[in-house]
């Protein structure tokens, strides 16, 4: 089993910036490959960006690449989405997610969520 705790949502102005932090515990999170979506309300849960387990790896979805940038502690156990220029439509709880193995943007194939935290981006 592996414990996901989100923390570092909030309520920022367009343009702004918030950073995010997954702290994980349980089994060894360096064996994980982590990743980050967010669900607005109304809508589907969607990708958002993934990081490999060594943090060599990188994947993102178009709508936030170039803005938002993931990294990884595996000393730490913490995984962290940096989040720059926020736009309105980036509002949505946050959620951090765990899988062994490699890349995948499907929500259905990550094993471990945490409970999400949430972000608002005022206009």
């Amino acid at each position: 089993q592996v414990q996901l705790v989100e923390s570092g949502g909030g309520l920022v102005q367009a343009g702004g910036s918030l950073r995010l932090s997954c702290a994980a515990s349980g089994r060894t999170f360096s064996n994980y490959l982590m990743g980050w979506f967010r669900q607005a309300p109304g809508k589907e849960r969607e990708f958002v960006t993934a990081i490999a387990w060594s943090g060599s790896g990188t994947w993102y979805a178009n709508s936030v690449n170039g803005r938002f940038t993931i990294s990884r502690d595996n000393a730490k156990n913490t995984v962290y989405l940096q989040m720059n220029s926020l736009k309105p439509e980036d509002t949505a709880v946050y959620y951090c997610a765990a899988k062994r193995g490699g890349y995948t943007w499907n929500s259905a194939l990550y094993d471990y969520w945490g409970q999400g935290t949430q972000v608002t981006v005022s206009s």
